[in-house]
């Protein structure tokens, strides 16, 4: 099974493109932080930011390009890619990459407007709720039902 989950703040404004055919993508920039702690013996473990880049595809682009912005807090939930390529000098480069499947926005303040509904999937269906969903006033939850290609 391939499952990643992250909650984190976007440490930059999205970029995103349109395709084939006008399909939408999305990448943004996530900082996740594990807090830092204090050992038994007195030694303090510093908190850990790491930065992943995650890609969303036609609705959940579409959402991303509308409300999100830098410093929002999203949950992510979708799989881990590695790709290979070859830079502009011929060197071979490696990325690891979050696809999304789900997303929920979790910052307070929601800029969608309340008849876009409180799901919505990368198919740009609409539901009425989700049960896991967190309450409207966390934010909007976003919903793939189907990979992004």
């Amino acid at each position: 099974m391939n499952k990643v989950m992250l909650i984190g703040n976007v440490g930059v404004e999205p970029e995103v493109r349109y395709v084939d055919q006008g399909v939408a993508v999305a990448r943004v920039r996530l900082a996740t932080t594990e807090r830092g702690y204090t050992l038994a013996n007195g030694t303090q473990v510093p908190d850990r930011t790491d930065w992943h880049t995650v890609l969303l595809w036609r609705r959940l682009a579409e959402v991303v390009e509308k409300y999100v912005h830098k410093g929002d807090k999203l949950y992510i939930e979708g799989r881990i890619r590695y790709t290979t390529y070859d830079d502009k000098q011929g060197q071979r480069r490696y990325a690891t990459e979050i696809w999304a499947e789900n997303m929920e926005m979790l910052s307070p303040r929601s800029a969608a407007p309340a008849a876009e509904g409180t799901v919505a999937s990368a198919a740009g269906e609409s539901a009425a709720s989700d049960e896991t969903a967190a309450p409207q006033t966390a934010g909007e939850p976003v919903n793939s039902e189907s990979a992004p290609f």
